[in-house]
Parts: structure tokens; sequence; C-alpha cells
């Protein structure tokens, strides 16, 4: 000790006595400093929290010993890290698919790829793809800090990593393709980039990211992209060409010209990177301005494995592996190496196949009606109820045919009055809010309720003011004809598809709870027209063949909503991924309500515009629909064992643009229950040989009888009276843009007198009789005719669906997209 230690440890010592004071400081004398430590820690002779605080020796020392372990660690990271040559990075493999029973169905990703010298691809092309993605790729070291460490800030915060920032990084990122977001591949990342950009030149850097990019349509490397889209060799590349090809770099899926919901996006980003060219010297002003006209592509070459409705197939099982799991992408799914097990059953996906071609042959004919029979389309899904497996779907007469829209997936299409059954399952799980409960909620309904199903009736709000059309007159809603039938019991509104009790019900429940109750279903939200206008009940929604099914399923299931899938398992490069196969059911309606809308929809199918599936020989519930203009018709049916969609359609494939279908097959109009039931029917047959036949679960009583305002007490009812017989004006806004609303089928109806059917129009079941007079009244026209002849009572034949109303509410235009051949969120 310092004669200073030794004099405070005696004064400490002091303070206990004067002999202890002397004493320990002698003591501590005669120890003196003792054995020297080599880290002198907990530091010796300090005392409280000195003791504790390391000197600036040792801070000194700390830092350069961790700074000498990071820089090795760095060292040998470094010179541990190999770079794979290009040819491994190349190696061909297959992305293979297999049916249901394991047996393969196809495999495509080993073919579309070349590596070529860097000369053998047009200036045009490395300009273009410099300017686009790295426009300091010459000069920059290869590494963009900041886009580093913002990847690793997302991946920790459980985000998605945005892309490598230079043409170097991505070439690295290419090079190890297995899109695992972890901090490990991100080092790996790191450490090759700096390697190849200090041993490799920046020409074979960019030759070797020209090769290894994916361009889409299969199609990996510059050779293999000019070839695909342009038919001509890399090296013969134009600059609008090659603008073009640059900017499927961002992202193929979305810049891809061919796809019509892509093409105002890709000639954007087509002008931008020609402007960006410029600003680079890349080329001159002149040569920008004469790249006037956006250069298409050719159409998509056809792989003979991809014929009939495989490629649909294939569609939709990359749709849902890439929304399962988020590190598959377009473009690991064509680099191959996954072997994709399927719920695709083959002789059901024959059948389906069969059933459609079967009708088409029977009914369409070009040559003799090329008007109307070109452009027919047909889109169907057939779903396990209570499963979800996708075990069929019909998607197009195929790519070898030049359709390359997945319609099973098709989100254009208006659904009509298979839309209804919707607003009835609201009615019955949360309650109208015209009428309350004891406990002053909705008062929940059951099928008998009556509702007013007069022609061109006037609409009322919850509240019982008037819905007011555009042209500022009370709003009435129409029905195919002209027949004025009174009040009729729920049941009785769907058995024939009457549009007006329907509109009205929409009005009572809300039109957000029946939108609320159909995504519990299985619809998903984007393919909802605006829930505030009155045809919402009417099916102006476009929602898909798949979706549809999937809603209808929930029904099938006791009120169980499965989400639809159609890959079981997936293996990439050897390993298992999680996530895949069946999801856990979720409750979405009360099983006595889905029994309840089941029984309904029998009825439908067994003595209403649903008879053509009669010769099933099985129990069948379902609903037809049809749009105004019979623009599109389907039939959405089910057993206990299968639901299946069947939609048809007439779109021009250069305008994408909806056509009637009137006169189609020689027939006066097309509706639901004609074609697409008969479609259905077919298949359901086939599919279901060898199951067994089951009945629907009987249902439980739910909700009571809660008739609309003026419904009359008593049993006996009347056709309804009214003052006025002048409709509103017809609204300024149609849905879809130049589609009118659809509503429900829109078959035309024999007149109320007449004991024939009309052209094309199935009779099956009986309507109403006339039911004695009732001195009640309630808006509606009197006097009208129908198509077929004035009114004089209820049609002795069953109505079908019906067409559009004449007015809606100012200002809010239903909003239905026109966009076909999209995911409706689906992703099976």
């Amino acid at each position: 000790m310092t004669r200073a230690e030794m004099r405070k440890a005696g004064q400490k010592g002091g303070k206990g006595g004067g002999r202890r004071g002397a004493a320990a400081a002698s003591a501590a004398a005669a120890a003196g400093p003792g054995k020297k430590r080599f880290i002198d820690y907990p530091r010796f002779g300090k005392t409280g929290v000195r003791r504790w605080l390391p000197s600036w020796k040792q801070w000194l020392s700390g830092f350069l010993i961790v700074f000498a372990a990071c820089v090795g660690g760095v060292y040998y990271l470094y010179q541990g890290t190999q770079v794979p040559t290009l040819k491994e990075l190349m190696k061909d493999q297959n992305t293979i698919y297999y049916w249901a029973d394991n047996t393969e169905m196809t495999r495509k990703g080993e073919t579309n790829r070349q590596i070529v010298e860097l000369k053998d691809i047009s200036p045009n092309l490395q300009n273009a793809v410099i300017a686009a993605e790295n426009q300091d790729f010459r000069t920059d070291s290869g590494i963009d800090p900041k886009g580093m460490l913002r990847a690793v800030y997302n991946m920790a915060k459980g985000g998605e990593t945005q892309g490598a920032s230079t043409i170097t990084q991505q070439y690295v990122k290419n090079a190890y393709l297995s899109q695992e977001q972890t901090l490990s591949r991100k080092l790996k990342e790191f450490f090759i980039t700096l390697k190849v950009n200090q041993q490799t030149s920046k020409d074979d850097i960019l030759k070797g990211y020209l090769n290894t990019s994916w361009f889409g349509r299969g199609s990996n490397g510059a050779q293999a992209a000019a070839q695909a889209y342009y038919g001509v060799d890399a090296k013969d590349l134009d600059v609008c060409q090659s603008a073009m090809l640059a900017g499927l770099l961002k992202g193929a899926t979305y810049f891809d010209p061919s796809n019509p919901a892509n093409k105002e996006r890709a000639q954007g980003r087509w002008s931008w990177i020609l402007e960006q060219m410029v600003k680079t010297k890349a080329i001159t002003p002149e040569e920008r301005a004469k790249c006037t006209t956006f250069p298409d592509p050719i159409p998509l070459k056809t792989n003979s494995s991809m014929n009939g409705e495989i490629s649909y197939l294939v569609d939709t099982a990359n749709k849902y592996l890439m929304a399962t799991d988020k590190t598959i992408t377009p473009q690991v799914i064509d680099k191959g190496g996954l072997k994709v097990y399927t719920t695709f059953e083959k002789d059901k996906v024959d059948a389906l196949k069969k059933a459609v071609d079967d009708v088409k042959g029977e009914n369409l004919n070009a040559q003799k009606r090329p008007n109307n029979d070109t452009f027919i389309q047909f889109g169907s899904a057939s779903i396990r109820p209570g499963d979800g497996a996708i075990v069929a779907l019909y998607g197009g007469d195929g790519v070898e045919n030049g359709h390359f829209d997945n319609n099973a997936d098709a989100i254009g299409v208006q659904v009509g009055s298979t839309f209804k059954p919707f607003v009835l399952a609201t009615a019955m799980q949360i309650g109208v809010q015209t009428a309350t409960d004891d406990k002053g909620k909705p008062k929940r309904i059951n099928a008998d309720s009556r509702y007013l199903s007069d022609d061109m009736s006037e609409i009322r709000k919850p509240d019982g003011s008037l819905v007011i059309g555009d042209d500022g007159k009370p709003y009435r809603q129409k029905n195919e004809d002209a027949g004025k039938r009174g009040y009729v019991s729920l049941r009785q509104a769907m058995q024939f598809s009457y549009n007006v009790p329907f509109v009205q019900l929409n009005q009572d429940v809300g039109g957000q709870n029946v939108a609320n109750i159909a995504e519990q279903m299985g619809i998903k939200k984007e393919g909802f027209a605006d829930p505030k206008t009155p045809t919402f009940a009417l099916g102006t929604s476009t929602i898909s063949p798949i979706r549809m099914a999937t809603a209808y399923g929930t029904l099938a299931a006791s009120g169980k909503e499965t989400e639809p899938y159609s890959v079981t398992k997936v293996e990439v490069d050897g390993k298992e991924r999680p996530g895949f196969g069946k999801k856990d059911p979720r409750v979405a309606l009360e099983p006595a309500v889905a029994d309840n809308v089941t029984d309904v929809l029998v009825n439908v199918a067994s003595n209403g515009t649903g008879t053509k599936t009669k010769t099933l020989g099985r129990p069948v519930a379902g609903k037809t629909g049809t749009t105004d203009q019979n623009k599109s018709a389907w039939w959405v049916g089910y057993t206990p064992q299968l639901v299946t969609s069947v939609a048809m359609w007439r779109e021009d494939p250069s305008k994408h643009e909806r056509l009637s279908l009137n006169g189609t097959g020689g027939k006066e109009s097309i509706h639901g229950g004609d074609i697409p039931t008969d479609v259905f029917t077919r298949y359901m047959k086939a599919a279901l040989a060898n199951e067994k036949k089951m009945d629907f679960p009987t249902p439980q009583p739910v909700g009571t009888e809660v008739d609309s305002s003026g419904a009359p007490v008593s049993p006996t009812m009347t056709p309804s009276q009214t003052a006025s017989d002048t409709p509103s004006a017809p609204p300024t806004t149609q849905p879809g843009g130049n589609q009118p609303p659809p509503t429900g089928n829109n078959q035309p109806q024999p007149p109320a007198s007449s004991p024939a059917c009309a052209p094309g129009v199935d009779c099956p079941g009986t309507q109403p009789s006339q039911p004695p007079t009732r001195t009640h009244t309630s808006p509606g026209p009197t006097g009208t005719c129908g198509i077929f002849g004035c009114n004089t009572g209820p049609p002795t034949t069953p109505p079908t669906d019906t067409p559009p109303p004449s007015g809606k509410p100012s200002g809010k235009p239903p909003t239905p997209s026109s966009t076909s051949g999209g995911q409706n969120g689906l992703l099976p």
C-alpha cells in the first residue's frame, strides 16, 4: 500500500479505537500489495463503486480485443465464402405437380433458360437495365449499406424485406435463390457481394445478372426472355423492346403487358425507363423519340405439357403456393426443384371438361351463328364442403387454343341472383331492422316471412322513408315481368327468383350486414359492389366461381366455412414446407340458419328455376343467376358431398367487353337454369357416380315470421294496388361502367294467363294460385303488361330471374369490377 492508502486505512480503523486502527494499518503494511493479477478486476485497492469501474486501460484493451475478433471473424467468413460459378447456378430442375392420388400431373421449369456471353446481349438491353436498376453500376462498390440495413431492420420486425439495391447484390441474390429471410443468408449474401465485386469485372457481373434474372413467361435470362417476348435473339433487341424487357425485372407478375390488367402499368414503366436512358446518355433524345408505340410482345408460346385444363390447375396451385408461403415466388417456381401435391382429382377434372365440351357441342355452332355463338366462355369450380379441397375446375378452352385466363378464378363476372341466399342468410342470422325482439335487437326471421313481390314496387328504408332514385323520384324495382302477385313468402320469392322482395329485404337487414355475412361464408370483399346500393342484393358483385363454390359450401356444411385449398403438400429442394393442406373450419353461420337456407334452395332445385337438376336423382340445393341483358348466367348447386359453381358469359377478347348471351345457341335468351345447370347436372352425375345418396340435415326452427310493411295479417292476400304507375327515371350510372346493373336471372316470363313457356325457358313447378282479394293497398304499378301480354293474374309457369331496377339511390352507383382473370383473393 502507498502511504496515502495506509493513512486512510489507519483513519478508518481509528474510528473503532486507536489500538485497532494502528493494528490494522500495521497489518496492511506488513501484507504489502500481494501477487499481481493478470487482469486487475475487480480493481485492487479500490472501494465502493470505483472498485467495479474498469480503468481506461481496461476499456482500451477490451475495445482492441473485440475489434480484433470482429476483423478476424470477417476475414474468416470472407475467405471461407465460395463464389459459385455461373453454370452451378443454372442447374436444370423440374417443378413437378401431382394429382390427388400422387400420380404425376405435369412438370415445368427446366427448359427456358440459356447462358450467353455479354457480347450476345444487345447493348440496348444492357443500358436499359443499368438505367432502370442501378445507374451507378459502373462505379459503385457493389454494396448499398442503407439498403442492407433496411432489409435487416424489416426482417427483425417480421415484415417483408425489400429487394437488393445494386445489380451486384441482385446477381448474388439470384445465385442464392432460396428466398430464406434469415440473418445468416443476408450475411452470406453480403460477403459474396464483396468478393464478387473485388474478384469479378463489371462486365462479368452484368453478364451473370442478365443470365440469371427472371423475366416472366418462364424465362430465366435475357436470351430466353428475348425469345419468349419477341421471338428474336438477345443480341437483336432494339431500344424499344429492351426498355420493355428491363421493366420486367421489377416484377414480371405486375409488368408483363400480356395481362390486360398490367398493360397501363407496363407502358408507364417503359416510358420511364426510356427517359432514364436519355438521362444517363445511353441514348439520345432523337433515339427516344423513335419509340412512339409500345412494343407489344408476341402471343405466349404454349407448352404441350400445359394443354387442356392443366395450365389452369397449375395456375391455381401456384397462386395458392405463393399466397401461403411468401418465400415461394414465380422465380422459385420457374427455377424448379419443387414437388407440389395437389387436391385435383383427375377423373373429376376430366368429367367437368367433358360436361362443358358436350354441352357446347350440342348447343353452339359458331359457323351457323357467328354473331351469337362466338366468344362463349365457361368457368367452373368443384369443392368438397366442410373440407375446402378443390377437386376439379374448368378454366377455359386451353392455352393451346389461345385462352390463357383462368376462368375458374375470374373476378369480372357479375353473379346475379346467386347472391340472394346471402341476403336471406343475413336476415335469419342477424335479423331485420324493421322489428326488434324482446332484447331490443333486430328480429330474426324465417323463410315464411312475406314480402311484396309486385313489379315496379317502391323500396323503403328501415325507417319507412322511400329510397330515392337519381331522378329525384321514388326508386322502383323491376321484376322480370309486370305481374302483381302481392305478398309472397321468401321461400316462394327464392323459388321463382323475384327481385322486389330481396331488394326490400336487403334494405331491412342492411347491405353492409349482407356483405359481412357473405365474407364470413367465404366471399372476398374485393369482389363486392357497393353495399349501399339497392341492387347489391341482386348480384352486382363480381365473384369468382371458386369463391361462389366456397360460400355455398358453407351452407352445405351447416354453416362451417373452410378456406379453399389446392395444395396438400409442397417440397422445395427435398424439404417439406409447413402451412399447406386443409385449414381448420370456422363457424360462419348457425347450423339452423345454414340448414334453413339449404332447405329453401332445395325447393329452388325441385320446384323453381333449377329443375334440370332433377335428373341427377339425388337431393340437390342451388340457385340460378342471370344478369341484365343476359351478359352472364350462373348455377351454383350442391349435394352434401360436393358443391359446384358454373358460370357462363360472352366476352370479346380483343376489347375485353361483355356481350349479351341473347341468341346464343339459337335461343332467344340464356339463363342460369338452362346451359349452366345442364353442365352442373352432367358433371355431378359422373363425379358422384360411386358415392351414396345423402339427404341434407333436417333444418331446426329459426327466427319467426316477420312480414314486411303492408302485409295482410291473415294468410289471404291479393295483388296490391298502386296510386301511380309511372316508374322513376333510370339511373344515370349503371354498375360496371357501361353495363346496367344485373339482377336475378333475367329470363323472359310468359303472361300470367299463358299456359305455354317462352322459347328457351323451362317450365317446371307451379306458381302460387291467385289468392282471394284484400283491400290493402301498397306501392306498385297497375295496368302494366308483361313482355308477352298484359297481366291478368299470377302466371301458371314459374318466372325465373329478373332484370334491373328502374332507378337507384342518388350519387351512389354500384361499382363492380369489370376485370376478369384476376385472383379473387383466393388463392387456392
